[in-house]
This record gives structure tokens, C-alpha cells and sequence, in this order.
């Protein structure tokens, strides 16, 4: 199918209000806007460097992991929670009451994806799996009681006080099976020859469509870009997601995707799309190497010539590395070493500018690893 003449779908009479039913979409996909050709070439590129540049970075895992945070914390935020990065790495008795409901969206959302990211070793990208990954997302917190894992049995929308004035209503849930159904086939036909970056941009575009859960339509469907090309092979490591390129260009985000909708501009949105991967690719690619760069100069001028405390020093510096914020019993407990000395360790670290506390308390203190956490708040 040429793009020029996709059509997204039809307005359908419901009970006394009018849902968008949209047309399937397993089949392949042609155009010849060379704008798509010139962002599908670059985006692919700046994968490929991400790429090339994770294989040689030891201990990639420690980076994916505050990939992964800062994943959470912003594709929540765009649903409205306010839990920072900082926050998303303290336990849960350590956050305040009036926050935790957001705390427990973001560690629910972190859980999720490390979830289904271990799953899609032994299973397919799958309805099943969007389920299961759903399960985990709302297992707690406000979500736990809009039917974790399960697709919705009744009519949502999006926007608007009721269903009578929102901006969108997605397609009633007895049209579910048969759209799920293409989507799933969308995800695995091999007969498809459209490229995998295409592809992952229309299934995004129709999972938001089809908004197949009561909640959490958003964060799954974000979430899927980088499953999708994690299970593709695209991406070689989990480093890539766009929820940051989405929160900053929100009106665009939600425009783009109803003009898909509304005016069959499949194009724009692909466009949209592609720049978001080109931005995310690069800003990924410098995270990382500021990342590798950060770690040895403070392994060579801070920590080597702590003497006798170096070996001890290095392993909390690379246990920093995934859990920049501690208290004082957890140094202790990864370290080995007794009160007084985690305490002195922890004093020196502050000394040498790489711990700062954030609790402003005499007992209970909290320290965060102030350089590393700022290279993932830009």
C-alpha cells in the first residue's frame, strides 16, 4: 500500500456516541515522500552507531538500567505523576506518603519492562506478553483496580470530562479480538518487507488507536518501541526509548497521531517518528560515552589514589553506577564494611565531590551521585 492512500479508519454510531473503528494494518507499506527516505537512513545510522558503541562498553547492564529509570519517570510523567529520577531509586518506606502512589507507578513501570524484557527471551512479542507486561504495570498504586493484564470489556476515551465531549474515542471493545489479532500478525509477518522502523511506528500508532486497556495505554505503548526492536534485533541492548522525545514535543506527539486518524496523514506522523528516533539515537550515543568517560576519570584521578581504601572505594563507585542514590546501611551492606567505616567512606566520597547528601537530617540521610544522575536529567 502506498501511504498516499492509507486510510485510517471510520467513525462508528455507538450507544449515543460515535467511536473511531480503525482499519487494519498487516500489509506492507510503500511511499515516495524522500523525506521518509532521507530520516528512515539517518535514524538507521544513529542505531547503528548506539549499537556499535554498546558493544564495547563493559557493563553496559548498569547503563540500562538508569535507561530504563529515567524511561519510567518520564513516560509516567507524561501521565501525570511527578516522582523525579532521584525519587525512582529510594525505597518505598523512605518516600513520602502523599508521593507514593506515583512511586509506585514509576517502580511498577521499571519492573515492567524489566520484565518483559527477560520474557522476550523465550517468548515472541505478543498480545500475551503486552498483557503480562500490563499485569506488572498496574499491580499497584491507582492503576490496580482498572483490570491489570486483562484487555478492557467496556468503552473508554481519551480527553473530555464524559464520553460525550472527548477528544477521542477509541473503538468499541467487541471490535478488540479482530484488531488485536491484526496487530499481532502486523508485528510477526516476515512476508512484510517494510522496514523494521517503519513498521514499529505504525504499531505504535494503532496500539494508541486501538487503546485496548481501561489504563496504561500510553506507557505500554511506548514501552512496545523499544520491545519491538529489541526483539527485531534492531537494538542490540535496551537503550533506546522515546517517551523523552514525547514529553517534550506533547502537543506534536498527540496532534500527529489524531492527524493520522482524522486526515489519514500517515506520512506526517512517520516523519515525526523518525525524527524522534534520530534524536533519542544521538542523545542515547553522548549519554553513553559521558557515562564511560565519568567513570574512568573518577576511577583514575579520585579513587585509585584512595590507598588503602581504593578496592573497597571502587566497588561503591561501580555500585553507584546502579543505585546512585544510597543511605549509609546499604554502602555497608554491599561493602562489607562496619558502621564507622561506611560512614568514614561515605565522608570521603562527599569530600571528593562524588556523593552529596539530600536529606538536609542528621539520621537518615540520603546521598545521591550527583554527576552521573545529571547526565540522565537533561
Amino acid at each position: 500500500m502506498d501511504i498516499k492512500d492509507f486510510k485510517a479508519g471510520r467513525m462508528i454510531d455507538g450507544a449515543g456516541y460515535k467511536y473511531f473503528l480503525p482499519e487494519k494494518i498487516n500489509h506492507s507499506y510503500v511511499w515516495t515522500d524522500e523525506t521518509i527516505n532521507k530520516l528512515l537512513e539517518e535514524a538507521s545510522l544513529k542505531i547503528g552507531e548506539l549499537n556499535a558503541f554498546s558493544r564495547f562498553v563493559h557493563d553496559t547492564d548498569m547503563f540500562i538500567l538508569m535507561h530504563i529509570s529515567k524511561e519510567a519517570v518520564v513516560s509516567s510523567r507524561i501521565e501525570g505523576t511527578k516522582t523525579n529520577i532521584e525519587e525512582a531509586f529510594i525505597e518505598e518506606n523512605e518516600i513520602d506518603p502523599e508521593k507514593r502512589d506515583d512511586w509506585k507507578e514509576v517502580t511498577n513501570y521499571v519492573k515492567a519492562m524489566n520484565n518483559a524484557i527477560e520474557e522476550l527471551k523465550s517468548l515472541p512479542l505478543s498480545n500475551r506478553l503486552i498483557r503480562d507486561t500490563h499485569r506488572i504495570l498496574l499491580s499497584s498504586g491507582r492503576g490496580e483496580y482498572k483490570n491489570p493484564g486483562e484487555f478492557r470489556r467496556s468503552q473508554n476515551w481519551i480527553g473530555g470530562s464524559s464520553i460525550n465531549d472527548a477528544i477521542f474515542v477509541p473503538p468499541a471493545c467487541d471490535e478488540l479480538p479482530d484488531l488485536l489479532s491484526d496487530f499481532e500478525i502486523f508485528l510477526h509477518n516476515n512476508k512484510i518487507k517494510t522496514p523494521h522502523l517503519i513498521k514499529v511506528a505504525i504499531a505504535h500508532y494503532q496500539f494508541e488507536t486501538i487503546h485496548p486497556f481501561l489504563d496504561g495505554n500510553g506507557r505500554i505503548g511506548r514501552l512496545l518501541i523499544t520491545l519491538y526492536l529489541v526483539a527485531n534485533e534492531v537494538l542490540e541492548k535496551p537503550l533506546l526509548y522515546l517517551s523523552d522525545f514525547f514529553e517534550k514535543n506533547r502537543t506534536l506527539y498527540y496532534d500527529n497521531l489524531m492527524k493520522v486518524r482524522m486526515q489519514n496523514d500517515l506520512g506526517q506522523w512517520l516523519n515525526f517518528f523518525l525524527t524522534g528516533i534520530i534524536q533519542t539515537a544521538t542523545s542515547a550515543l553522548n549519554t553513553l560515552k559521558q557515562v564511560t568517560d565519568l567513570k574512568a576519570n573518577l576511577e583514575k584521578e579520585k579513587i585509585m589514589n584512595m590507598g588503602r581504601r581504593s578496592k573497597t572505594a571502587l566497588e561503591l563507585l561501580h555500585y553507584l553506577f546502579r543505585k546512585p542514590v544510597v543511605n549509609v546501611k546499604q554502602v555497608q551492606e554491599k561493602t562489607g564494611l562496619s558502621a564507622k567505616a561506611a560512614n568514614d567512606l561515605v565522608k570521603e566520597f562527599m569530600d571528593k565531590g562524588i556523593l552529596s547528601e539530600i536529606t538536609g537530617f542528621q539520621r537518615n540521610r540520603m546521598f545521591v551521585f550527583d554527576e552521573y544522575m545529571n547526565l540522565f536529567n537533561k
